[in-house]
């Protein structure tokens, strides 16, 4: 008889899995712009922002810190050419705008967490699994935690900024299975992303699975993960735990 799979690690991703913005980032970008006296419209900031940090984690990957960049720096520096790019070329006048909204991002008021999340962290750690965080953020994510009380959930919190690399880069991973001394055969990765998350902890030997979210997914991801992987709420993932520890080791 093939003896049964048994986890000992779940890592999570946290934006969008565990945690989401109480407002789009448009709408906050436009708020604060207006409480300083500039009238941006949102969906502008909206589609800007979205340009700026791509560009951003292209030029300086994981916020920088390889170029002497701080977060805070990184993050900026992607607000000035948000509003620059939504046409708003007064940097003097975007830069107490910018440190407000570093600020109010670092607070847990601006972060919500999703609907099951903590019930699914406690039925996870009353099986004996330990948890951690393995996420694309910067040094606030333990602030924001601890702020919503998720904190105490997890033996440790891996960012990529303390990392030195983002998912999907295996030694994110790898390092995060170095601090919890296990092999990847007996942990699991738990994300919305499935390049960053499903993929990248698949790619050095973990299981994982793919929170699939309110939105569908992309036909071809869909095809590329066996339905037992997709969660289409957090509510879903302790039945696929008791099914994937119902299978041999390595499926």
């Amino acid at each position: 008889m093939a003896r049964r799979l048994q986890l000992q690690l779940l890592t999570w991703d946290v934006k969008d899995t565990l945690l989401r913005l109480r407002h789009p980032v448009g709408e906050e970008y436009a708020a604060k712009a207006r409480a300083h006296g500039l009238e941006v419209e949102a969906a502008a900031l909206g589609q800007a922002f979205g340009q700026a940090y791509r560009a951003q984690s292209h030029s300086f990957p994981s916020y920088g810190l390889s170029r002497g960049l701080t977060s805070r720096q990184w993050w900026l520096d992607v607000v000035l050419q948000t509003f620059h790019q939504a046409g708003v070329r007064d940097a003097q006048a975007v830069a107490p705008i910018a440190d407000q909204l570093y600020e109010d991002f670092s607070s847990s008021r601006t972060w919500q967490v999703l609907e099951g999340a903590e019930a699914t962290l406690r039925g996870c750690r009353k099986r004996g699994l330990r948890l951690a965080v393995v996420s694309n953020f910067d040094r606030r994510l333990e602030d924001i935690l601890a702020g919503l009380g998720l904190q105490e959930h997890f033996d440790f919190v891996l960012t990529s900024e303390a990392a030195g690399w983002p998912k999907p880069d295996p030694r994110i991973f790898r390092e995060a299975l170095r601090l919890a001394q296990v092999e990847p055969a007996v942990a699991a990765h738990i994300g919305d992303s499935y390049q960053c998350d499903y993929k990248g902890a698949r790619a050095v030997g973990m299981h994982s699975f793919l929170v699939a979210g309110p939105e569908p997914l992309d036909p071809a991801v869909k095809d590329s993960v066996p339905q037992e992987h997709i969660l289409p709420s957090l509510s879903h993932l302790l039945p696929a735990l008791d099914c994937l520890e119902g299978s041999p080791p390595g499926l």
